[in-house]
């Protein structure tokens, strides 16, 4: 029988604040164990929690961003579990009126279409501390320590709809995740590093029958923290639930790890459901009101989504569809290209050179955009000199480069390192002449009818000029002289 995945994800996001949820102890994520915690964030009796403003405003601004309703009346809810990393035996969330619910994230579906993946809820909270194991193998460890900085970092969960549009397949969950990432870094709302902690992702999957509208057992694979293990668990899940179906087996509703050395799924415990948290409404923190200024002051903060800038450079810039994506998918990339076109006559040249070569600059030397030394000014110069003629595109990449070691103006550049291009004629010629009289053969190929050996001549022109010569010249000489 053919199955279909339905594939839900929660995840966890930490915010960018400076401070954590509920107490004035700093987020430091390189700090020494245990020396940003305090009464409130370790659960000591007696102390009481005050809400971080700023959490709020984030997790709202994400509500916006992702086109959920926000709940402008919410409250916090106390969690109930025990877990090592959990000092008060419980954990302030919101249960019943999050800030945010019924939104979607489009994303592009398998079939090439837009697809509007639904998403139930973000609700904040506060994350659990950090357990530590003496091995890599928590089997295999003699002990655990457990590390309270994180614990009472502010945290959003976002919570994929398992009902209105769930992901309907592995790459589909993949560009989910991508997009997620993508649209929380361009708000400014969390750094989204998952080798930090501040993005992980528990994946609910199920299998139903192709065509069925009935939902299977769902099985969660907790706390997975890459989009490469994630793919490959969802890959071990979707042939482990068909196997058991063919055979009539029942698919448990459990909780899964992942073990990323044999890439397979293990049993962690029975998957709880709400009323195994017992949620109640934190009596220490009051309702969360949220008006209608404060609302509309998040919503003009709001930057321009990375959809919405591809769709603007497409119209207003003519560049290729495939470059605005690429041009838009950090922030601070679209940031340089925004700065740069309004300067830059060619702005297809100009994305061109942005990605091929300054990319390849940012790469070479693993320096960020907001760390690149060439100025949006000089960048779009350096794009009308070539548009103009007045340099070649060899030229263009020696003067890029030395902006990018050096900074500075191509114009000094060019002064400075006589990298002017030849412009009288004649001496162009006779430099054409000596490339021809030095390679006779490549005359009688041309003679006979074959094309291939003038891009040979017009490269031994450029190596003797430096690349100082214009190639579409030394073409027009060439060809003047043996096809006219």
């Amino acid at each position: 029988m053919n199955y279909e995945p339905i594939i839900c994800f929660e995840t966890h996001v930490e915010l960018k604040t400076e401070t954590k949820l509920f107490c004035d102890c700093l987020v430091r994520y390189d700090a020494p164990p245990n020396t940003h915690i305090c009464p409130v964030c370790t659960g000591q009796p007696g102390a009481l929690p005050v809400l971080n403003k700023k959490a709020v405003e984030y997790a709202v601004k994400a509500g916006v961003a992702l086109n959920c309703t926000i709940n402008q009346k919410s409250r916090f809810a106390r969690k109930n579990y025990f877990y090592p990393d959990l000092p008060k035996g419980y954990q302030i969330s919101q249960y019943e009126r999050p800030f945010c619910e019924d939104g979607y994230l489009e994303i592009t579906g398998d079939d090439g279409r837009p697809y509007a993946v639904g998403i139930k809820r973000i609700h904040l909270e506060e994350d659990a501390g950090k357990l530590v194991h003496s091995s890599d193998s928590f089997d295999e460890a003699d002990y655990s320590l457990v590390d309270y900085n994180r614990s009472c970092i502010p945290l959003i969960e976002i919570v994929c709809d398992h009902y209105r549009n769930p992901i309907r397949s592995v790459l589909e969950a993949k560009t989910y995740l991508e997009k997620l990432k993508q649209v929380l870094r361009y708000i400014n709302i969390s750094d989204c590093n998952m080798e930090m902690g501040q993005l992980r992702c528990d994946v609910n999957i199920s299998l139903r029958p192709k065509g069925s509208d009935e939902f299977g057992n769902r099985v969660e694979i907790k706390n997975m923290a890459s989009f490469r293990f994630i793919a490959e668990a969802l890959e071990y899940e979707i042939t482990r639930q068909t196997e058991l179906l063919d055979q009539d087996q029942t698919i448990l509703q459990e909780t899964r790890l992942f073990d990323e050395s044999k890439k397979i799924t293990l049993p962690m415990r029975s998957k709880e459901d709400a009323p195994d948290y017992r949620y109640f409404p934190d009596p220490d923190l009051l309702d969360v009101h949220i008006d209608d200024f404060f609302l509309q002051s998040i919503k003009k903060s709001l930057p321009e989504l990375p959809d919405q800038k591809a769709n603007r450079m497409i119209t207003e810039y003519g560049i290729s569809q495939s470059d605005a994506l690429i041009l838009t998918r950090d922030r601070p990339i679209s940031e340089f290209f925004g700065e740069c076109a309004p300067l830059c006559r060619d702005k297809k040249r100009l994305s061109h050179w942005i990605i091929k070569e300054l990319f390849k600059l940012l790469n070479d030397t693993s320096t960020s955009i907001r760390e690149c030394p060439i100025q949006p000014r000089d960048m779009s110069d350096l794009m009308n000199l070539m548009s103009d003629g007045a340099i070649t595109d060899t030229i263009g990449r020696t003067v890029l480069e030395e902006m990018f070691q050096d900074g500075g103006s191509p114009q000094d550049i060019i002064h400075q390192r006589g990298l002017q291009p030849i412009q009288d004629k004649q001496e162009l010629e006779a430099i054409i002449q000596q490339v021809i009289d030095e390679n006779p053969d490549a005359i009688t190929q041309i003679k006979a009818g074959q094309t291939k050996p003038v891009d040979f001549l017009i490269g031994q022109v450029m190596k003797k000029t430096r690349g100082k010569a214009d190639p579409k010249k030394i073409r027009n000489v060439i060809q003047d002289r043996f096809y006219n």
